[in-house]
C-alpha cells in the first residue's frame, strides 16, 4: 500500500474514534451528573527502513472534564445536588465503591436508597436501607430522617447519613460505566464538610455548542484524509500509466 494512502487511512480511522467520543458526550448533554470525556491527538512516527518521513496521528483518551455542571431546580425533595467538588458514594455493579454527581434518588421496592440508574447509595455502614415511612427528609449534611408509617411528626428518626467524598480530581478515573473511582482502587474517606442542596440536580457538564463545533471540525478533518487517499490513488494510476507507455 502506498505510504501516503496508509497514513491518510490511519488518520481517518483515528478521527472516527475521536468523533465517537464527541458524539457520546453530545448524546449525554442532558444526562444528570454526566462528566464529559476528553481526547487528544498524538503524532506517532513510523519506524522502519529509510527516512522517517511518515507520521501517524493517534487519538488518546484525555481523561474527563472537571468543569462544573449547572444546578437544575426540580422541587423534588428526593433530588439532591452535591456542592462543589463533592461526590455521592454509591455501590458499583461489581460490588466496589464508585462516585457520581447524579443525585436523582429514590427508594426501591426492597427499601434500598438508589440513584436513578439503580446504584445503591452508600451510607455510614454500607448501602442505605430505608424502613417503610410516610415522610422522608434529606438534610444538607446528607442525614436521612423519616417518619415511620402510622407515626406522628414527633417520632421523626434518623436512618443513616449519605456518604459524600471530595477526592482530588487528578486522583479519580472514569470507568466505561460512566462512574468515577479512585485511580488506585481504594475507597475515598468521608468528607464531613460536604453539603447537599435538596430539590435540585447537577446537570451534565457537556457544552452542546462546543461539541457541535468539534463534530464539524472532525468531519472536515475526516474529509481531508479521504481526499488524500483519493490523491494517492490518482498518483498511483498516473505512475502506472507512465510505466505502460514506457
Amino acid at each position: 500500500m502506498d505510504e501516503l494512502a496508509y497514513v491518510a487511512m490511519t488518520g481517518a480511522k483515528q478521527i472516527m474514534l475521536a468523533q465517537s467520543m464527541n458524539s457520546h458526550n453530545l448524546a449525554n448533554a442532558n444526562t444528570v451528573g454526566f462528566r464529559a470525556d476528553l481526547h487528544s491527538f498524538e503524532s506517532i512516527p513510523l519506524d522502519g527502513a529509510g527516512y522517517q518521513t511518515r507520521v501517524n496521528a493517534q487519538v488518546e483518551p484525555g481523561g474527563w472534564s472537571n468543569a462544573p455542571g449547572a444546578l437544575i431546580s426540580t422541587g423534588n425533595m428526593m433530588d439532591v445536588a452535591v456542592n462543589g467538588g463533592a461526590w455521592l458514594a454509591i455501590q458499583a455493579p461489581d460490588g466496589g465503591e464508585a462516585y457520581t454527581k447524579a443525585g436523582d434518588l429514590r427508594v426501591n421496592s426492597v427499601g434500598v436508597l438508589t440513584t436513578g440508574a439503580g446504584h445503591p447509595v452508600m451510607g455510614e455502614g454500607g448501602p442505605v436501607a430505608v424502613p417503610p415511612h410516610s415522610n422522608l427528609n434529606i438534610g444538607a449534611d446528607g442525614t436521612i430522617s423519616i417518619i415511620a408509617l402510622g407515626q406522628g411528626p414527633e417520632t421523626a428518626a434518623t436512618v443513616d447519613r449519605i456518604k459524600m467524598v471530595s477526592p482530588e480530581p487528578q486522583d479519580m478515573v472514569k470507568g466505561n460505566d460512566g462512574l468515577m473511582r479512585l485511580a488506585q482502587g481504594d475507597a475515598a474517606p468521608v468528607d464531613a464538610n460536604a453539603r447537599l442542596t435538596t430539590g435540585a440536580l447537577v446537570a451534565s457538564n457537556v457544552n452542546p455548542v462546543d461539541s457541535m463545533v468539534t463534530m464539524i471540525e472532525l468531519a472536515r478533518q475526516f474529509e481531508l484524509q479521504v481526499r488524500l487517499i483519493d490523491t494517492a490513488n490518482e498518483n498511483a494510476q498516473a505512475a502506472a500509466s507512465i510505466m505502460r507507455l514506457s
